[in-house]
């Protein structure tokens, strides 16, 4: 069985006035925590803002969670919890408030979504805060309510746009940690729309590439980052010359070699190579200390989707 779209859209073109933001972007978004990423003004908010439904195309169409984006716009946000990039709390209410407040506002009976608020803040870190007012918390406090209120109600998919926006280190973490843990084993989806390669590769299992409002590149990010050939990287003690001799003699290519990790590439798979790596470094009196398939970095292969 495939796996199932939890958003899509066909040939979505969506314009301000004369400037094209998307331009006739199809695409399915897969169950799971899946990544949005682009540079500034690649159109990563604006897609959000058209799976929502505030936005209408200019041409083609899509679909959350089933649901059409032109004809169920209000459907759709009742069943979608947003994490938005600006600040979004209401000066003046408490923490367990401004929560409650937010799951009434998505349809829950208000006994229900102030329940459901207390249990929500706990699970963010801000139960000791929960009867502060909201506009006395810290950067990190403020990421952490953002969040609050887009779980409150329950939400199958959930739209986090740079949710770790102006974070220390540690705060970082912390969020991150909070996203994955709400996004794994849970049955929420998550789009997480960011463009800090390092966040995305922490919680999210997919990733799709926007630059210029069009699609550069999508999939699983351990595929995106597997590199042509399977070439192993290969740890010594300690540097050999007769062990890259041997494993030239044995029919594989060298394709670096850095102090003493061997990167190489041997017709056949990695099961298969590791043997001859063996049979190599015996040959040559080396003891390796580490094997492992090669892959390239998110980063690389971010670059290569935007074309260099």
């Amino acid at each position: 069985m495939g796996r199932v779209s939890v958003a899509t859209t066909s040939n979505l073109t969506v314009k301000y006035g004369t400037f094209t933001a998307l331009s006739d972007i199809t695409l399915e978004i897969p169950e799971g925590c899946v990544g949005l990423l682009g540079p500034n003004g690649a159109g990563k908010t604006t897609l959000l803002k058209a799976f929502l439904g505030f936005l209408d195309p200019a041409a083609g169409s899509g679909t959350v969670l089933g649901l059409d984006i032109q004809a169920s716009g209000r459907e759709i946000r009742q069943r979608v919890g947003l994490m938005p990039e600006q600040d979004c709390h209401i000066p003046g209410m408490t923490a367990v408030g401004f929560v409650a407040f937010a799951g009434e506002l998505a349809g829950m009976p208000s006994e229900q979504a102030l329940r459901r608020a207390h249990e929500v803040l706990e699970y963010c870190g801000l139960g000791e805060a929960r009867y502060r007012n909201v506009e006395t918390y810290s950067t990190g406090m403020k990421q952490r309510i953002k969040l609050a209120q887009a779980i409150v109600h329950g939400p199958k998919l959930l739209l986090l746009d740079e949710p770790t926006n102006g974070l220390d280190p540690a705060g970082r973490v912390q969020m991150l940690d909070l996203i994955r843990s709400v996004t794994h084993g849970k049955g929420v989806n998550a789009i997480v729309s960011s463009h800090l390669l390092p966040d995305v590769e922490r919680v999210c299992d997919h990733v799709l590439v926007l630059a210029g409002g069009k699609v550069r590149s999508s999939g699983l990010i351990k595929e995106l980052k597997r590199l042509e050939g399977h070439p192993v990287d290969v740890e010594l003690r300690e540097a050999s010359e007769e062990f890259a001799r041997q494993v030239e003699a044995a029919g594989a290519k060298l394709l670096s070699a850095e102090r003493s990790v061997y990167r190489i590439q041997m017709p056949g798979l990695p099961e298969e190579t590791a043997a001859q790596v063996m049979r190599a470094a015996q040959a040559a009196g080396a003891q390796v200390r580490g094997f492992h398939v090669a892959e390239r970095s998110l980063e690389e292969a971010f670059m290569e989707a935007l074309g260099g």
